[in-house]
């Protein structure tokens, strides 16, 4: 098994990219804490992965504050002992439509979910991984981040900022053994999906995927065996790597 004896917290995992991602790595003998605000989400899937004989538990928490990441990895210390990955992968994002039109509100929820968590999750785990000369942290951004469209601005910008900070942490982290990589899905068959689109019809789905080389949406398993691949040791010389998982559309 690819990830025998590891634990891994993966942020919103009661759902979509995450959902994929916690039961992917619990097949190849990952420990895993299921983290999202939905609490029935995420029991959901943490019930999926016992059942299919994986071991998992779930920890309500927002990434976006302090004491809840701060107690979120405690938990995977406490349960099992450790700690050797961490995906970023809880995310949101305001409605498709001209930039003007997004509240203050809006924005900062954005900023703080999908950038301020890297810092949160970096505060609370890095003094860990250091102990331990150990550890991988993966980001799932979007290909918004590097190929914005108009519409989507400041979810563009904020996915832009995580792929740089993400970066830039595996230049710095780099000598204490410590890996940062990001995957760059395109827009997935997701709770997200009709916010990225404005208005999810078949006749705005068929335009979207026309856009696609490869000609379809992100499933939750393609995004999943690319987190597998960068948490596992065949990727123990990779990081600071960007993998667009985009069915060609950043080409």
């Amino acid at each position: 098994m690819r990830l025998a004896d590891r634990i891994a917290i993966v942020t919103g995992a009661g759902s979509g990219f995450g959902e994929g991602i916690a039961k992917r790595f619990a097949e190849e003998g990952c420990k895993v804490i299921v983290n999202d605000l939905n609490a029935a989400g995420g029991e959901r899937v943490v019930a999926e992965i016992r059942a299919a004989g994986g071991q998992a538990s779930f920890v309500q928490a927002d990434v976006s504050k302090d004491a809840d990441v701060e107690r979120l990895v405690r938990s995977a210390l406490d349960t099992y002992g450790g700690l050797d990955i961490i995906v970023n992968n809880a995310g949101t994002t305001h409605r498709n439509r001209p930039m003007l039109e997004v509240t203050e509100e809006e924005f900062d929820r954005i900023y703080a979910v999908n950038v301020k968590s890297l810092f949160l999750t970096a505060r609370h785990a890095v003094p860990h991984f250091r102990r331990q000369r150990r550890g991988c942290f993966i980001t799932i951004a979007s290909t918004a981040g590097v190929r914005p469209r108009p519409g989507l601005t400041w979810y563009n910008g904020s996915k832009g900022a995580a792929i740089t900070t993400s970066r830039s942490m595996a230049a710095e982290l780099g000598p204490d053994g410590i890996r940062v990589n990001v995957i760059n899905p395109v827009a997935g068959e997701t709770g997200l999906l009709a916010q990225f689109m404005g208005e999810d019809t078949p006749e705005r789905r068929a335009q979207f995927i026309a856009t696609i080389p490869l000609g379809r949406l992100s499933r939750p398993l393609d995004v999943a065996n690319a987190a597998l691949y960068l948490a596992s040791d065949e990727a123990e010389f990779i990081t600071g790597a960007c993998l667009e998982v985009d069915g060609g559309r950043c080409v």
